[in-house]
């Protein structure tokens, strides 16, 4: 029989495995995201708002957002030539779009400057096509596109999406959709993307809100490149944004993407971007505690992360900000860190060899701050509360 000290010990020895487990202990309490961030900072108008938010004229130039992108989606100009639309119905038809509803402004063949008469929550019977040169902006309302199959750009060019809440997305069923005035085809129905980028170029996607689709939020793929993704708000999701479609597409090779000014927020998981074969520049963005990895990519992709500002979760093996996803042969892929900031024992993995900064034109080019800069250059990402005849 046991004696009663090595009883006692035993009884010690469990509480205290019982009190480590799960990462610290039972009366471990994570910090809030908070006390990881800068003391007294305040927000910052970013290089792209600063070119446009001061104005309070913006509802009547609404066009002047047109030449405020940067990096390698800053010559995409949407419908900054056409007419303006405006969107008066939720309602959606995917083969014979009425006049007054978005697809019925997406699908026309000239450019179209979107606007919306009032707030509306709008959802699609099937994936919205949309059509060069178009701009789908949502200041001055609170739009939302929610509940169906969400957003397709594909075989285009010229897109501009400003301003839209795109959240609980879900797949479409296979069926006809019209993508232009003269066009019906049958699609074989969406994944469930918030946003799904194919084979195009110049886009920006600019000022959204997006969570809670059953694929990926932003996929960009088959040879799409010139891209800008900036001042989003991302939330709760698992498959983030995928830029490059499969290790097999090396077509992708082409992509170019910049990822700035996002906001990654609460509850995302991974792929903050996922890179397959294309070369993103992730520059000034913000990470709230990934839970499994923030940036990560295969088949010799090119990362070059500069002025983030890294906050890692509360689990121990999940700190590291980067994920290879190869068993080997990674070490000549340029992934490179540079101003970025790393907090609650968040590091970056670095490889390869020589420079791998964007080679930026003239007009793409901007100043990249240091990654303590990211949570004030940040703070207004999402979508905007601007009002008529006031700065936003």
């Amino acid at each position: 029989m046991a004696s009663l000290a090595h009883v006692l010990l035993l009884s010690c020895l469990a509480t205290f495995c019982a009190s480590t487990l799960q990462g610290d202990s039972l009366n471990y309490k994570p910090k809030a995201l908070s006390s990881y961030l800068p003391r007294n900072y305040k927000k910052v108008l970013n290089t792209i708002d600063s070119c446009w938010r001061t104005e309070s004229d913006w509802a009547t130039n609404r066009r002047a957002l047109a030449d405020c992108a940067v990096g390698f989606g800053q010559a995409a100009i949407g419908g900054k030539c056409g007419k303006t639309y405006v969107v008066t119905t939720p309602d959606d038809d995917p083969t014979n779009p009425k006049p007054g509803t978005l697809r019925y402004g997406a699908i026309r063949t000239e450019p179209l400057w979107i606007i919306f008469a009032r707030d509306m929550v709008i959802t699609l019977e099937n994936e919205l096509m949309i059509n060069s040169y178009k701009t789908i902006d949502g200041r001055g309302a609170n739009v939302e596109i929610t509940g169906g199959p969400c957003l397709k750009i594909e075989y285009v060019s010229h897109v501009i999406i400003h301003g839209i809440s795109i959240h609980d997305c879900k797949p479409g069923k296979r069926g006809l959709v019209r993508s232009s005035p003269t066009h019906v085809g049958e699609r074989r129905g969406a994944d469930g993307d918030a946003i799904a980028i194919s084979a195009s170029s110049n886009i920006w996607i600019d000022h959204c809100y997006l969570a809670r689709c059953m694929d990926g939020l932003i996929d960009v793929i088959h040879a799409t490149t010139a891209v800008t993704i900036s001042n989003n708000y991302f939330t709760e999701h698992d498959k983030v944004m995928l830029l490059g479609h499969n290790d097999k597409y090396t077509e992708d090779q082409v992509m170019k993407v910049t990822v700035v000014f996002n906001h990654f927020g609460p509850k995302l998981n991974q792929r903050m971007p996922r890179v397959r074969f294309g070369y993103a520049h992730v520059a000034n963005n913000r990470y709230d505690k990934w839970q499994m990895y923030a940036i990560g990519g295969s088949a010799g992709s090119t990362i070059f992360s500069e002025g983030n500002y890294f906050i890692a979760p509360d689990i121990s093996y999940a700190k590291e900000v980067t994920k290879r996803e190869v068993y080997g042969g990674w070490k000549n892929w340029k992934w490179r860190s540079s101003k970025d900031v790393f907090m609650n024992d968040a590091y970056f993995v670095q490889s390869g060899y020589g420079r791998c900064a964007p080679r930026y034109s003239k007009a793409q080019s901007f100043t990249v701050s240091p990654g303590a800069m990211a949570p004030a250059l940040t703070s207004d990402a999402g979508p905007l509360s601007c009002v008529v005849g006031e700065a936003c």
